[in-house]
């Protein structure tokens, strides 16, 4: 059964949100994602949300790898499966040059290799092993200094905190299928997935240790049924030319790379053309509208349950929504409507 899950975002009104997140639980809702950029920590609000919640799973989607060492990663998913009673998953990606170089100070060198060694350490430490890494980016303990090998002091809830990577490049969806226990990409579009990431993901399911289980395809999308369809549709098409058009550097940007492996090569192109020219009305409409409509859960009822059904037919096992409605009544109902589709 595919999980329905729901994101705070990192922007959001917190003390409404966690009101709303106890109502989304009741109203059956599986998962609760917290976002994290240059913002409030999301750390801090998802130890909020396991004292005021009983049985949604939370998760991380996502922390940055860059502004913490793995060993405090693999602390803090034990710490926060342990106060929501084994409900926690770690959602891990790379951010950006932009915010790791800009924000934090940080170079941002090798994201792949740096992730994998962080998904080694973290599942060593919550095995409670001593902590011997010898990697590209982390030696534990530093060689030629006081430091030792220690294990953590405390007993986790679960030897085994599953762990979700955010990624969107063939080499790194390659690597997520292999290591990971899930997968969340971005502007997923369920007919040209397969086109976009299929031989990356069979690439890397290839190398995947039968211990991990299948991968979870965790996509956010946003969702909106009925009157006022169209508005939300332009808010999702100016947010996606701000990320194809907009995002990191013109020859850097990822976004605008899955466009072109999803088939839009010159649409991407005159979109980012338009947008760093300031143009940004012109780059929302030259998106194609059926990138930016199959993207999303907007529209009417058959044709947001035709979606949803194409969704899960093409792998997606936890669908995140994003519900567009702009009263407390109707993001609940929102939910309640989503988890009648699956």
């Amino acid at each position: 059964m595919t999980r329905l899950g729901i994101t705070v975002d990192y922007a959001d009104d917190f003390a409404r949100s966690a009101t709303e997140v106890t109502e989304f639980e009741r109203a059956g809702i599986d998962v609760v994602a917290v976002a994290e950029a240059y913002s409030f920590d999301a750390v801090s609000r998802l130890g909020y949300l396991a004292a005021i919640t009983e049985r949604v799973t939370l998760m991380s989607a996502i922390l940055p790898v860059y502004s913490r060492t793995p060993a405090l990663i693999a602390m803090t998913a034990a710490g926060l499966d342990s106060v929501s009673g084994g409900r926690f998953e770690l959602g891990l990606g790379s951010s950006g040059a932009q915010v790791v170089e800009g924000f934090h100070g940080v170079p941002f060198t090798a994201p792949l290799g740096r992730q994998r060694e962080i998904v080694e350490i973290c599942r060593a430490v919550w095995r409670r092993e001593r902590l011997e890494h010898s990697g590209v980016s982390y030696q534990i303990p530093l060689p030629g200094g006081l430091g030792k090998p220690l294990k953590l002091i405390n007993d986790p809830v679960r030897a085994g905190i599953p762990i979700a990577l955010a990624s969107l490049t063939p080499k790194a969806v390659e690597q997520t299928a292999e290591i990971a226990d899930g997968w969340l990409p971005l502007f997923y579009h369920p007919a040209k997935s397969a086109e976009a990431w299929g031989d990356a993901l069979a690439a890397g399911t290839a190398r995947r240790s039968p211990d991990l289980g299948p991968l979870d395809v965790i996509v956010t999308v946003p969702f909106h049924v009925g009157p006022g369809a169209e508005l939300a549709l332009q808010g999702h098409r100016e947010r996606m030319a701000l990320y194809v058009g907009g995002m990191g550097a013109r020859t850097a940007n990822f976004y605008n790379d899955l466009a072109v492996r999803y088939g839009y090569a010159d649409e991407a192109a005159r979109v980012q053309e338009l947008y760093l020219a300031g143009e940004k009305d012109a780059a929302a409409a030259a998106l194609p509208d059926d990138l930016v409509r199959d993207t999303a859960l907007i529209g009417t009822e058959s044709e947001v349950r035709e979606r949803v059904a194409a969704f899960v037919e093409s792998g997606v096992t936890t669908l995140m929504i994003a519900p567009l409605a702009p009263t407390r009544e109707g993001r609940v109902a929102a939910v309640e409507a989503a988890r009648a589709m699956l």
